[in-house]
């Protein structure tokens, strides 16, 4: 079990870089728009996170429910953002900043939690 938590973890990492690296390498571009590595990658931590989780709780693993709860709501909330706005030309300043400001706020809680 420890091995598949691994891998799962590995994922969550990955989706995690796609999805930051997709939108850091836009802060200073005019237009900004969700590219598919932030779908991708947003996709990829969703799916990972919950088998990650499911993995835990199927093992002796510990979970703190309430901060696994608090990082499912903040992805959900990225995750809407980057599924409403991935088919435009362009992504206001607004969600783009969500999706971004989001993206890591989850890890900080992750980190420091």
């Amino acid at each position: 079990m420890e091995i598949l938590h691994g891998i799962f973890f590995l994922f969550h990492m990955i989706g995690f870089a796609a999805l930051f690296g997709g939108a850091f390498v836009q802060l200073k571009g005019p237009n900004r728009i969700v590219n598919p590595a932030m779908w991708h990658g947003a996709l990829t931590m969703l799916v990972s996170g919950l088998l990650l989780v499911g993995s835990l709780e199927m093992g002796d693993g510990h979970v703190n429910n309430i901060k696994i709860g608090v990082k499912l709501l903040v992805l959900i909330v990225i995750f809407v953002l980057v599924l409403m706005n991935r088919k435009k030309e362009t992504v206001a300043s607004g969600p783009f900043w969500g999706i971004f400001g989001l993206t890591l706020l989850n890890a900080v809680i992750a980190i420091f939690w």
